[in-house]
This record gives structure tokens, sequence and C-alpha cells, in this order.
């Protein structure tokens, strides 16, 4: 169940990093995407992110 829930935790982090990356792409002016196309992936990412966290932090808790 550690495994797992490293797993989790390793993957919420790279999502955060890709999440970062997009809310920095958002504050530059002229990016190739449109502002409501990388709103909506920081916002998908985050979610993602989000409920990673979540299940590592149930499944670390209950190891």
């Amino acid at each position: 169940m550690k495994t797992a829930a490293m797993t989790f935790f390793i993957l919420s982090a790279i999502l955060l990093i890709g999440t970062l990356k997009y809310l920095v792409e958002l504050k530059r002016p002229g990016v190739y995407p449109p502002k409501q196309v990388l709103k909506k992936r920081t916002a998908g990412l985050a979610g993602i992110t989000f409920i990673f966290l979540l299940i590592a932090f149930i499944s670390s808790h209950f190891s």
C-alpha cells in the first residue's frame, strides 16, 4: 500500500509542476494557445492533482 501512496504522491507532484507551468504561461503576453485554452488546461490539471493528492493521503493514512 505504501508503494501506491508513493506513486500517487509522485504523480501529483508531476501534475503540480505542469499546473504551475500553465499558470506561468497565462501571465505571459502573446502565448500561442489562447488564454481560455490555458485556463481550461490549468483547471483540469489542478483538479486531477487534487484528486491524486487526496488518494495518496487516504492510502498513506490507512496503510
